[in-house]
This record gives structure tokens, sequence and C-alpha cells, in this order.
């Protein structure tokens, strides 16, 4: 177990409230879900636990991890409910009922207002990144929500930091709480972070290539402050050949996922991202972040670093200074109890390098888990007689209406034709490549 999973678990599992607080990426899901599972009674066919997140990238997450962990238990339905999708199928989900629900504020106070959604079984209330839930303005709906739970029940709090706006709030909705604190950061031996000076005048988006080059990571993150600049900058660097997409609130959702989904199929290799938009990004393999800016709010900056260097994995972020920006470079210091020295950016004749590309590409499949769709399904079709082999085949991952694969860039078109010409389930389906 990691150390924040040891320290909290028993006490969940004893009955507690607890208050728990480790950096991003040291396993706080695996905690809450194996303590909300063991208070779980399959056979009540009721929701039984309300897990609350501040983004949907990141309450699919937590409802895949839950999934993951609940394998051995029969009969176990786990719903997400959160906007940005059709009301109608959520509607007809809860209506047929089930014992998990991971969700946004939002989603979750629209249905509890029109009664769709009925909480007297509750046993257990997760708020994870509450700090988030409060940032984006979810006050009245998380007020609203706590005013419908029962109030015997286990109520449990995780983030990776804890402001002073959290207090009344643990105050008013937990009954004597544990509170754990892991006070392990992002170390020198998960995270090498390097501040580069930016010189007056110096253009970001030419600071950002060099770092590019310089690193050569196969994914990297590039967090701006703005939703303006995060596509500025996306546009800036897919001008100059590089494999980038944005991910920011202006994207309608359905293109938030499948950003989401290449970056993590390695189909794209930069990500420039604001910090919302991130939330729930969970690469196992995340070489590089860039701060294209420093975070005025030095938490928000552990926050970003610590999409690198996770579950003990290593990683590299680069944060860009400039002259007016040396006082957020103190506020780091001071929480991180780290002395900060500002590196030269590397030598421009990088730039000569030639731009590395993704390695993989994803395919899209206009077939799901409701035409019966499996991956060994996708997977056989592919390597069948003429197609490309098991090796040169990434991520399938299985949505309801469709599927999608991830394969080596040099096969693509192959793969491509295997799919659209044979059949899965015995019927042939439409398939398309992602644009990266």
């Amino acid at each position: 177990m990691t150390p924040i999973q040891a320290e909290s678990l028993p006490q969940i599992i004893a009955g507690n409230d607890v208050i728990a607080q480790a950096k991003t990426g040291s396993g706080k899901t695996a905690a809450f879900a194996l303590g909300l599972l063991n208070n779980l009674d399959v056979k009540k066919f009721r929701v039984q636990s309300l897990i609350l997140c501040p983004t949907r990238e990141l309450a699919d997450q937590v409802a895949k991890e839950i999934r993951k962990l609940a394998r051995g238990i029969h009969n176990i339905k786990v719903l997400t409910l959160c906007g940005g999708v059709p009301m109608g199928p959520q509607i007809g989900s809860l209506e047929h009922g089930a014992h998990i629900i991971v969700g946004t504020p939002g989603r979750i106070e629209d249905h509890l207002s029109r009664n769709r959604l009925n909480l007297d079984n509750l046993n257990t209330l997760v708020l994870d990144e509450a700090d988030r839930m409060l940032e984006m303005g979810f006050q009245s709906a998380l007020d609203l929500i706590f005013s419908l739970c029962p109030p015997q029940r286990q109520t449990l709090l995780f983030s990776a930091t804890f402001p002073t706006q959290i207090k009344p709030i643990a105050a008013k909705i937990m009954r004597n709480p544990i509170t754990i604190e892991v006070t392990e950061t992002h170390d020198k031996e998960s995270i090498d972070q390097i501040f580069y000076q930016l010189p007056d005048g110096y253009h970001r988006t030419s600071a950002v290539r060099l770092l590019l080059a310089n690193h050569q990571a196969q994914s990297t993150v590039v967090f701006c402050t703005t939703k303006r600049e995060t596509q500025e900058l996306a546009d800036d660097l897919h001008s100059y050949g590089y494999s980038v997409m944005a991910l920011h609130g202006d994207l309608e959702q359905r293109d938030r996922d499948q950003t989401l989904l290449q970056f993590s199929n390695q189909s794209v290799k930069v990500l420039v991202a604001t910090d919302v938009a991130a939330r729930g990004l969970d690469i196992d393999d995340l070489d590089l972040v860039i701060n294209y800016h420093v975070s005025r709010d030095p938490e928000i900056h552990v926050h970003r670093i610590g999409r690198t260097g996770r579950a003990g994995g290593k990683g590299v972020a680069c944060s860009l200074v400039g002259e007016r920006e040396l006082n957020k470079v103190a506020r780091i210091e001071e929480l991180l109890n780290i002395t900060v020295e500002t590196q030269p950016l590397p030598s421009t004749d990088l730039l000569d390098l030639p731009i590395g590309k993704a390695p993989m590409v994803t395919l899209q499949i206009d077939g799901g888990k409701k035409q019966k769709v499996r991956a060994g399904d996708i997977l056989g079709a592919l390597t069948s007689k003429g197609g490309i082999t098991g090796k040169q085949v990434g991520k399938i991952q299985l949505f309801d209406i469709w599927a999608y694969v991830a394969v080596e860039a040099d096969v693509a078109n192959i793969a491509l034709k295997k799919i659209a010409e044979g059949k899965l389930k015995g019927r042939t389906f439409r398939v398309r490549k992602l644009k990266g």
C-alpha cells in the first residue's frame, strides 16, 4: 500500500469520518474505493455510496478504478452522472437502480431536484478534490446534496490540498473526523523540477519549443492559465508541425473526451491544457510537464507537477519564469520548502532538430458495448490474415456505442482497412481515424 492508503484505510474500515490529504498520484482513489466497497450490501439494490468529483474526466477515472477493484463482487452496479452528456440515458439507468453513484455536483443536484435520485439508503459520502469543487462555484449544489444525505453516514474527504474554505464544510458535514496528512511531497526522486529564466521580450511559444526539443519526451502536458491562451499555444505549435491538441472548457464534451483518449493512447504527443480541464488526467507514463506561466497559487503548481512522476514513476516539470513572476516562485519555495535557482533556456540550435511524431493513431469504430463488441473481437479482426501483429495494437477502449483502438502509426491504414472491410460480431461497422 501507499502511505495514504496504509494510514487512511484502517480508519475508513473502522467507520470513522476521514479527512485525508496527500499528493496527486498517491493512491487516494483506491483508499476510499476499498472503504466504500467494504460498506456495500450488494443484495440491497439501492444507492449506498455517492462520490462527488469536480469534473467529468475525474469522475470517469474514479468510476473506472472502482469497477476494477469491484471485479470480485457479483452484480455490482456503478453509475456515472455528469454534465455535458444527454440526460435521457442517465434517467433510464437511474430507473434500473445502482449501488454506487459517481458524479459532478451540478448534475447530481439536477437529478435530486427532479426526484430521480434517492439517497435515503446512503451509507458513504465521498468528496474527491473538494477544493476544486468550491473553486468552480459548486457551493450551492453541494449544500443541497448534503441536506438530502442521511445524517447517519460515513463522510470521507480526500484532496491533495486543504485550503481554509474547506474547513467550514468539513465542520458542517463530518462527525469527529480523523485527519490524515501524508507530508510526502513531490521530491527530487520522483520529479525533477527545473525553472527556466525567460529573457525580456522572449516569446513563450519559442521557449516551449526549446523545452520540447531539449527533453524529447514521449508525452508532455503544457499548462496555461486561460482557455484562449491554451488554444492559441496549441494552434501555434500545430503550425510548426507538432503533434498537439488543446484541452479546455470551451470544447464540446465529446471533443474533450476524444482529446484525452488520444493523448492517453499516445496518438498525440503534446497536450496543452487549462488546470480545470486537466483534472482527472491519469496518464501512466507522462514524462514532462511545462508551466507556460508560473501559477499564482502554489497549491495549483503542486497539482500541475503532480501529473508526472505518479505512483513511483519519474518525471520532469519545467516552469517558464518571467521577471514579474519571481514573487510566485517565492510562494512555491515556501510551500515546498525548496530553493529555486533559475536556469537559462537551452540553446536555440535545438530548434533545428526534427520534430517527433506520435507513435500511435487512434481508430474510432461505430459500435460498442450495446452492439456486444468486445476487445477480443477488435484484436481478432486486426490480427487476422493480412492484418497487423498483436504487438502493433495499443489500448482498446469500449463505450456504449463506440470503441477506440490505438495502432502503430505506420500500420494505421492497414488496420483501418481490416476493420472497414472485415466484420465484428458478424456485421460491418464504420471506422475512421481520429485527427490528432
